[in-house]
């Protein structure tokens, strides 16, 4: 009888894991803007949007390393502007990435393969930098000690924003 009552609550956990997978949509592109990718998706009642880049350039002294992006994310109600590193590898641990954006440079936390800013406010400068600026460059050291110097194309950064913005917004 106890392994009938387990198989049951087996069940329906796995009957509620799969209702809430389809209740996230998988990300839709809405447009290409140069270097740019625009998406949303819907998770829940909650609309995500997000703009996404690769670096033109990956630089460092490393065999392997995993997908790397930029990205900066939108969520309705809610968020705004929410920029995230991805780096393609476990950073060091309690290492700061560095961003740099013509003569403006900023410090993100590190957390396993993803570096965030600390506070809301910084977002907002760093997304108007990378409205105002042409390149990105971001560093930061892997957990192995390994330094590495990923560069961004900033070209359709402002665009690929606005469109999120919309998106989010209507």
């Amino acid at each position: 009888m106890q392994q009938r009552g387990l198989f049951v609550v087996v069940v329906l956990a796995a009957m509620v894991a799969a209702a809430a997978v389809a209740r996230a949509q998988e990300p839709r592109a809405i447009g290409v803007f140069n270097d740019w990718v625009a998406y949303t998706y819907q998770a829940g009642s909650e609309k995500v949007c997000y703009i996404g880049s690769q670096p033109l350039t990956d630089e460092g002294n490393y065999t392997e390393r995993g997908d790397i992006w930029t990205l900066v994310t939108h969520r309705s109600p809610g968020t705004k502007g929410v920029v995230s590193i991805i780096i393609g590898y476990n950073f060091k641990e309690n290492s700061d990435v560095s961003i740099k954006i013509g003569s403006n440079t900023y410090s993100l936390f590190t957390q396993g393969d993803t570096a965030w800013t600390r506070v809301e406010a910084d977002d907002a400068s760093l997304v108007a930098a990378m409205k105002a600026g042409n390149r990105m460059e971001v560093r930061g050291v892997s957990w192995r000690g390994t330094e590495t110097k990923d560069t961004y194309s900033l070209s359709g950064f402002t665009k690929a924003y606005e469109a999120i913005t919309t998106a989010c917004t209507s």
